[in-house]
């Protein structure tokens, strides 16, 4: 054999022989899958934790079969030392069917069932696909179906993700925090339908993006605990056939055990093996975050737009030329990347739950294109919000002068000086300063309602800061 040419073993199933590379771990319904589907052309292993935590759920499974007496110690120890082996990173690249696929996930569980099965036969002291001393079937899969195995396996996966989405999603808001100390007495005009409106600091302004986006950390975690209750035991259709009496509970407790999370078996596993609510919710924290994040990103583009014919109220950190033709232009790209990420999250919602609303009776078979969309959205808004504070929140800067400048030629600022000027003084100013295109601050000035140092001290920042404390 020459080194182009790679060696094969020959493995059956159901539907006849096939070829399997010899040194994959992986077995012949696993080469099936990978004829089948060239869809997302991403595979489990592109999602080391979707791989680590099937490897999580048949752990757990191969530890309730010992407590019940179903398997013996010798095979569970090797079927459990293959188990820890991939949740320690090894075999990942075995993991090799596309995220989208027919079947109801039934590809991602006997990849995950033949490659424990055939770590499990070498730990034994046997050869890849020596089934008779452990069958992925018979053993890896012994008391489960794909229909508990692959939801329990979905939950784990986001609920691990979540972790990580939630740690950058804390490190934008402190990033947003920081500017907001930073920007604390820089004045600017707020506005409402895109008009004037009252005075405010950028300080103001970015803090407020902070807190929005803390209440979305809260939210994503209260959506992902519905993710804790799991249908192990239930196997094919929610009734616990072929699994031992306890297997539920038993198998709740051991994935506890050793993830480390609290997991509970659904008190109805009929209910619970084809319910995707818990999708749909999450899923929809998602898209809130993704919502609230591109109205942001639309508000940076807003305020940075010109340089001179625009607001020009911040300056975004320049990342590239802006235009093939036109010199000097640079563009708002990276909050423009992430807008785009948010259509894709927005979009990838509505398939959620179209797939969630295409369940039939005791199973929903299109559980493969919702994980595929969920662990998409987690990936590509855990890297744009990376991308968004390194590249451009943490480089803003603000034009002081020029904002302090559009604030004093405002109308709106009028709206600041009722108190002190009254109404009617405040309504003729304003008509006056409309009519003749003078500024509200000149005219405050030369009309002698109120002194220089009375008029700055109403708009000093600690002002608009802390509107409880009028100026005296």
């Amino acid at each position: 054999m020459n080194n182009n040419e790679q060696a094969f073993r020959v493995e059956s199933d159901l539907l006849g022989e096939l070829q399997v590379p010899a040194n994959a771990y992986y077995g012949v319904q696993t080469q099936r899958a990978v004829n089948n589907y060239h869809i997302s052309r991403k595979r489990m292993c592109d999602y080391p934790d979707y791989v680590i935590a099937i490897a999580y759920v048949k752990l757990a499974a191969v530890e309730t079969n010992r407590a019940l007496g179903e398997i013996n110690d010798e095979i569970c120890d090797a079927m459990a030392q293959a188990c820890r082996e991939i949740i320690d990173g090894k075999m990942h690249e075995d993991f090799v069917t596309d995220m989208v696929q027919g079947g109801a996930g039934t590809s991602v569980n006997m990849n995950a069932n033949e490659v424990i099965a055939n770590r499990a036969c070498e730990i034994l002291g046997h050869k890849k696909g020596e089934h008779q001393y452990c069958s992925p079937n018979d053993h890896a899969n012994c008391g489960q179906s794909t229909n508990d195995v692959y939801p329990t396996t979905i939950r784990l996966t986001l609920i691990r993700m979540n972790k990580t989405l939630t740690a950058t999603l804390e490190k934008l808001i402190a990033s947003f925090r920081k500017k907001g100390e930073e920007f604390k007495d820089a004045i600017k005009m707020g506005r409402t339908q895109l008009q004037d409106a009252v005075p405010m600091t950028s300080g103001q302004e970015f803090t407020a993006y902070a807190n929005t986006l803390q209440e979305e950390v809260l939210n994503l975690n209260r959506n992902a605990a519905l993710l804790h209750e799991i249908n192990m035991g239930g196997t094919a259709i929610g009734t616990g056939l072929n699994a031992a009496p306890g297997f539920p509970k038993i198998c709740a407790e051991k994935l506890s055990e050793f993830t480390g999370m609290e997991f509970v078996a659904g008190e109805d596993l009929v209910e619970a093996t084809p319910d995707t609510g818990a999708y749909v919710s999450y899923s929809s924290a998602l898209k809130r975050l993704a919502v609230k994040l591109s109205k942001i990103c639309n508000d940076l583009r807003l305020m940075a737009s010109g340089p001179r014919c625009g607001l020009n109220e911040i300056n975004l950190p320049p990342m590239a030329p802006g235009s093939s033709i036109m010199p000097g232009k640079v563009n708002p790209v990276i909050p423009e990347i992430t807008n785009q990420t948010c259509f894709k999250v927005i979009g990838n919602d509505t398939t959620v739950m179209i797939a969630a609303e295409a369940g039939q009776l005791q199973l929903n078979v299109m559980e493969p294109i919702i994980i595929e969309c969920l662990i998409e959205d987690i990936t590509w808004l855990g890297n744009a919000m990376d991308t968004l504070r390194e590249k451009c929140i943490d480089g803003i800067t603000v034009n002081r002068e020029h904002n302090l400048a559009t604030v004093k030629n405002s109308i709106g600022i009028v709206t600041a000086l009722n108190p002190y000027i009254g109404y009617k003084n405040s309504t003729k100013i304003a008509k006056e300063a409309l009519e003749t295109g003078g500024s509200v601050y000149d005219l405050v000035l030369e009309k002698g309602i109120l002194t220089k140092e009375k008029l700055d001290a109403i708009l000093a920042p600690e002002h608009m800061l802390s509107f409880e404390e009028k100026v005296k």
